[in-house]
């Protein structure tokens, strides 16, 4: 497993696609140990003259703690729909190793952890972090169909300092 560091410019990829429908996972490591979530919600783009990921992570998701930990994240994202990413975003890696569990490999890469399983990691620093508020949703729906429980998503605003693609 070889990952190539590559210009981000030179992708060629559809953004809505790459993240809501083919999915990624978010890691960081704490203490040691890595961790990830799948994700499904995010965007990719251009914000205070960088290039950007933001994400979004539930306040009870295990995988926050090693974000909020950690000046870096990592997105990794994979040539299909494995089903293991299905597991990983059901399982959490407080209760068991999820990680060995679905047979993926921790690599790391700048010091950060993707997988040799992946097919690109954008590595990603911390810019930005905030906390969606009830108030500030202009259509009540959106809320009351995606926060049931009030536990409304994190923002998590990193430049995207290295791309890779794994060959």
């Amino acid at each position: 497993i070889m990952f190539e560091k590559v210009n981000i410019h030179e992708l060629n990829f559809n953004p809505f696609d790459k993240i809501g429908k083919d999915w990624l996972l978010i890691s960081a490591v704490k203490d040691g140990q890595t961790n990830t979530m799948t994700a499904s919600w995010g965007t990719l783009g251009h914000l205070w003259n960088k290039d950007v990921a933001i994400v979004f992570i539930r306040p009870q998701r295990y995988t926050k703690e090693f974000v909020d930990g950690n000046d870096t994240f990592t997105l990794s994202f994979f040539n299909d729909k494995h089903k293991e990413l299905g597991y990983l975003g059901r399982h959490s890696g407080k209760d068991e190793d999820k990680i060995s569990k679905v047979g993926f490999h921790v690599e790391m890469v700048d010091g950060q952890p993707t997988f040799q399983e992946a097919k690109e990691v954008f590595i990603c620093k911390k810019l930005y972090v905030d906390k969606f508020k009830k108030e500030d949703f202009l259509i009540p729906e959106i809320y009351d169909k995606n926060y049931p429980q009030d536990d409304l998503h994190y923002v998590y605003i990193g430049e995207i300092t290295n791309v890779y693609t794994n060959k």
